[in-house]
């Protein structure tokens, strides 16, 4: 059964349980200070040997109660207030009626039993009112006889252990607090720094992607060009390969850079104004590509910019790896709200591609449009091409 008699069913005994209602040496202390009051009041009575005894043992057993009372409050509480009232029953040395209950009052105060503390506290003043009033005192006498202060001591050890639990609640309020956002720290720099690895994975795929299909090419071209002796063929296939491995180059040591510990001058990423270049190297990897622009693009903000620069990038590069297409169009239309950007190639669809051909790029592709709230269409044509059509929100975007 648990320790506060709830009635709720076994548990495993945690240490924290032991420590919750294990005395501390505050009770400990208030223990040997009820020893010390009763013994002070049967040494100052002279009380007889059996008298003395019977009072030590009241002192004792106060004692004993106070030390469990961490485990069991309210009995402990009920069988003190008895014991005070059996103790003056029996005329022993008196010891007044608030300072033996101080401690277990205060005890119960700061274990949340408020109410039952100031109930036994009343009733025991209520009982020595009525006590005295029943021997004959005058009621002016017994008001005036130090009740006001035993009501004031009552009333403060309870106003205490009170305060000492509420101050102890705050305490574990605020550890809780302080160790959930630290959590939640850890959590969020987890999140950014996953983020980030997303971002890096996206731009070094995108980029050697692209590298490797002009390469890959390009390359064919110049076997080609060597075997067919065309020195001036080979020689135009080889200086796109080196244009484009040099542009490679550059890309990934951007990219890279931000892996870098120490804070330092990053080359930006690439964006709108790279577009062109962007198209002419894939043109000179052999493959015609018309570029139509509608509306106005020159105040695009950042993060849109390079979001089209990679869309363009990977769908063009997707061109060259898969579709065996004679030509690509790259169209995009801006207005106010709204940029929308479509590439379609005369190629063999999506018939003849792979899930891993297609999947791995439009995915990569699908992840940086939904950053920035937009939508991605990708598939067949009517002619059997293929066409991924994209469309950006414009406003709200911080440029």
């Amino acid at each position: 059964m648990p320790a506060d008699g709830s009635g709720a069913g076994p548990r495993r005994l945690r240490l924290t349980d032991v420590q919750a209602t294990s005395p501390t040496r505050t009770e400990a202390l208030l223990a040997v200070a009820i020893l010390g009051l009763v013994a002070a009041a049967i040494a100052t009575e002279d009380a007889p040997t059996s008298r003395a005894a019977l009072a030590g043992g009241f002192g004792v057993g106060l004692a004993g109660l106070l030390l469990v009372a961490r485990r069991w409050t309210v009995p402990a509480l009920l069988a003190t207030a008895a014991g005070i009232l059996g103790y003056y029953a029996l005329e022993l040395p008196p010891v007044g009626v608030a300072a033996p209950a101080a401690a277990i009052l205060y005890v119960a105060a700061q274990r949340g039993r408020v109410v039952p503390a100031a109930a036994v506290g009343g009733s025991l003043l209520a009982v020595s009112v009525a006590a005295r009033l029943v021997e004959g005192d005058d009621i002016s006498v017994v008001i005036g006889a130090g009740l006001g202060s035993e009501a004031a001591l009552i009333l403060a050890v309870i106003a205490l252990g009170d305060a000492v639990r509420n101050r102890r609640s705050l305490r574990v309020t605020l550890a809780r607090q302080a160790a959930s956002a630290a959590e939640e720290r850890r959590r969020e720099a987890a999140r950014q720094v996953e983020a980030e690895r997303l971002r890096i994975a996206r731009e070094v795929h995108d980029t050697l992607g692209h590298t490797m299909s002009v390469v890959t090419l390009q390359s064919a071209v110049a076997r080609e060009a060597l075997a067919d002796a065309e020195p001036e063929r080979a020689e135009a296939a080889l200086a796109a390969i080196h244009s484009v491995s040099g542009s490679a180059m550059a890309e990934l040591r951007a990219t890279l850079g931000t892996l870098r510990r120490e804070p330092g001058p990053r080359e930006p990423a690439p964006g709108f104004t790279q577009l062109r270049t962007l198209i002419e190297g894939v043109r000179r990897g052999g493959l015609p590509v018309d570029l139509r622009l509608d509306g106005s693009v020159d105040a695009l903000p950042t993060v849109v910019g390079s979001t089209v620069y990679r869309i363009v990038q990977e769908a063009l590069t997707n061109v060259l790896r898969h579709a065996q297409a004679t030509r690509a169009t790259v169209t995009i239309r801006a207005t106010p709200a709204r940029l929308s950007v479509e590439v379609v190639d005369d190629g063999r669809g999506s018939t003849g591609r792979t899930a891993v051909e297609t999947g791995q790029g439009l995915r990569g592709m699908s992840e940086r449009v939904a950053l920035l709230g937009g939508t991605l269409d990708a598939g067949e044509t009517a002619d059997g091409g293929f066409r991924v059509s994209v469309h950006l929100p414009l406003a709200g975007v911080a440029a």
